[in-house]
């Protein structure tokens, strides 16, 4: 696998573009895309084994880009429960997870969360300099969810409930997360040398993120999970990844 900082870049661009497919054995791999569903990649983890989740989810819209791209299981919600049972199990006691979500489900999300066990601690909006089609009113924000597993810190440094959302024009995937909006989060809620877990990878923002900190002697790692299918929607995976920060 390759480390950050150990020359092997090139090796780890061509992971992204070509996820493994792995046995069915317990995963320790890092610093690799892996294929599969998420909820069942995530049954194959250690329990209390990751120390912060950022994930993006479907939104469970039906979503259909201006250039007709949708998003891999967002016409369901068969998926939610048992995809946040699995997070809540293997994500450490006094951790936190960061969750976006579908405003128009946030019924169904919610009760997700609570089911799993999560605390529901803190909102966070991100505001657009744009906004994407309107209905009843413009759309100009993405939104997320703070959660917390058992009593835990506050961070050394909390960040504001609203952070700037740049537009990346959506190249990689129909809904790309800019790399800029994320990386304050690992930064908050994940400590030094942590295991960052995302169950939906999408275009990967979480994974250049993580590698950009590892730029500022942060210093992540990461391995991601890929969906069976999803290459015609997204050219990155499409479910999970971990991030570790610190060397392995």
């Amino acid at each position: 696998m390759a480390r950050p900082g150990n020359g092997q870049g090139s090796h780890r661009h061509d992971q992204l573009r070509h996820p493994r497919q792995l046995p069915d054995l317990p995963i320790t791999a890092r610093n690799a895309v892996l294929q599969g569903d998420c909820t069942a990649l995530m049954r194959r983890m250690e329990r209390d084994s990751v120390d912060f989740i950022l994930t993006d989810p479907p939104y469970i819209t039906r979503y259909r880009g201006r250039d007709g791209r949708t998003v891999a299981n967002d016409d369901n919600a068969r998926w939610l429960k048992p995809a946040f049972r699995e997070m809540h199990r293997v994500l450490k006691p006094a951790s936190f997870c960061v969750s976006f979500y579908g405003w128009a489900k946030i019924d169904l999300f919610a009760a997700a969360w609570r089911a799993a066990g999560f605390r529901i601690v803190g909102h966070i909006v991100f505001r657009k300099s744009y906004a994407s089609p309107a209905r009843f009113l413009p759309y100009e924000h993405e939104q997320a969810y703070l959660l917390a597993k058992g009593d835990v810190a506050l961070p050394a440094q909390p960040i504001p409930d609203v952070i700037d959302f740049p537009y990346t024009g959506n190249r990689l995937h129909p809904t790309q997360k800019p790399v800029t909006a994320l990386k304050p989060l690992i930064a908050a809620f994940c400590p030094r040398n942590g295991l960052v877990l995302d169950p939906f990878c999408g275009s990967g923002s979480t994974l250049v993120a993580a590698r950009a900190l590892c730029k500022s002697r942060r210093c992540p790692s990461w391995t991601a999970h890929r969906s069976p299918g999803s290459a015609q929607k997204a050219s990155m995976p499409s479910h999970t990844r971990c991030l570790r920060r610190g060397a392995i």
